[in-house]
């Protein structure tokens, strides 16, 4: 399915008025407009592959209609999203889960929905069904140097799948790690995945990027071989120049303050993306802004501080994703909500006043510190959000005209009501 431009112009321009309302509203407290609408337009945020069907739990999983069944209708489905928001401008593919038979013909579908191929991600906490050895105890930690080898020449592979599409970085996430005390030796473990990293970053092309995730827990419980981004920085310095820690917002222990996170890690020039979703407790992977919304806020405040005083563009400097499982609603509304609301956070962040921020904390002037922060978080740059879809063609409400013209039902009847997308 794909939602024709005129669906999108005539949709925009039965709200034209009360848009316009609004926006001259908000547009007439804010001096630099015209920056932020185009920062907005510039700004992309990538799609996961495995992210566009229905996700589950440990105990059961609900797949909804019309999920996409293969690489191409989950191409088409960022496209949607893309056509509906222009903000959704990537795609980022798991392997083994979405190998491509025809790099030619995929790059061309993706062209056609104006998507690009974002980071591809490596997969070796799962066994496939030909895989030769497991890695029910581990993957790049290994006391199994074969089972090391298997997982390093997959992640090479991935590399060359990558490479094929046009992509530029490799994502590694491990579940290595422990459930039992004495269940290996941590010191061990880390040397063998640095020794396993070694080999992959060794066959990254030139102007390739290799981010390193970490996460506190899940599904070892014990110990995470990289569990914090101490570990994964310590990773990453030893790697090399094309080494980053990506930071996913639910893999950290509760209450865990990520704009320090991501402030020092921009500090010593290793921040390489973001994975975005949210969480009541821990990885509960919810959608973007639904728990946290002031932190979102906070940690774009740092992330914009540390990227201006390193001269960064906000739109490419850093990967941005979302990572989230839709266990309940519809994945495509549930990434159009999250887009939403990582644009609102992004765009009430650039209202900071970081220079008078700056000299009320040189003056210890708490209470000022708070005052602008908030001024900014409390703003309703909605309408600002929403004119810059606007410009760049996108419409007004996407949510809404989702369901206007019934992109789940139209899907249902393509597709069948009972369709599994690969992932988890």
């Amino acid at each position: 399915m794909q939602i024709e431009q005129y669906k999108i112009d005539e949709f925009n321009q039965r709200h034209a008025q009360e848009h316009t309302r609004r926006y001259e509203f908000a547009a007439s407290s804010l001096a630099n407009v015209d920056d932020v609408l185009q920062r907005l337009v510039d700004f992309q945020i990538g799609i996961p592959s495995w992210a566009l069907g229905t996700g589950g739990t440990r105990f059961g999983r609900f797949p909804g209609g019309g999920e996409p069944r293969s690489l191409e209708e989950k191409i088409e489905d960022v496209g949607l999203l893309h056509a509906l928001n222009q903000s959704s401008g990537s795609i980022s593919l798991h392997i083994p889960w979405d190998i491509p038979s025809d790099y030619k013909a995929i790059k061309a579908l993706a062209a056609q929905h104006g998507l690009r191929f974002d980071a591809v991600n490596s997969n070796t906490f799962q066994d496939q069904a030909d895989q030769s050895l497991s890695y029910k105890f581990g993957s790049m930690q290994h006391v199994d140097k074969a089972v090391r080898r298997q997982a390093v020449e997959h992640n090479i592979e991935v590399i060359r799948h990558g490479m094929e599409l046009g992509s530029d970085a490799l994502t590694v996430w491990l579940s290595d790690g422990s459930s039992f005390p004495g269940q290996l030796s941590f010191r061990k473990a880390f040397e063998n995945t640095l020794e396993s990293l070694q080999e992959v970053y060794a066959a990254l092309p030139d102007d390739w990027k290799v981010f390193v995730e970490y996460k506190a827990f899940e599904p070892n419980f014990y110990s995470m071989t990289v569990g914090d981004w101490g570990q994964s920085l310590l990773l990453a310095n030893k790697l090399g120049p094309k080494a980053y820690t990506l930071v996913d917002l639910g893999h950290h222990l509760p209450n865990a303050n990520i704009e320090q996170i991501v402030s020092l890690l921009l500090m010593e020039g290793k921040l390489g993306g973001f994975h975005f979703n949210d969480s009541k407790y821990g990885d509960d992977d919810l959608t973007t802004g639904s728990i946290k919304p002031y932190q979102l806020f906070l940690i774009f405040s740092s992330l914009i501080d540390g990227m201006d005083a390193r001269s960064m563009d906000h739109a490419t400097s850093l990967a941005w994703m979302i990572d989230a499982s839709h266990n309940v609603k519809d994945p495509l509304e549930d990434l159009l909500q999250s887009v939403e609301a990582i644009m609102i956070a992004y765009t009430q962040a650039l209202l900071v006043d970081q220079q008078a921020l700056r000299e009320a904390q040189q003056e210890n002037d708490v209470a000022r510190c708070q005052e602008i922060l908030q001024e900014a978080y409390r703003t309703d740059v909605r309408p600002v959000v929403a004119e810059a879809r606007l410009r760049a063609g996108a419409a007004l409400r996407p949510l809404q005209l989702f369901r206007e013209v019934k992109v789940r039902e139209n899907l249902v009847k393509e597709r069948g009501r009972k369709t599994v997308a690969t992932g988890l």
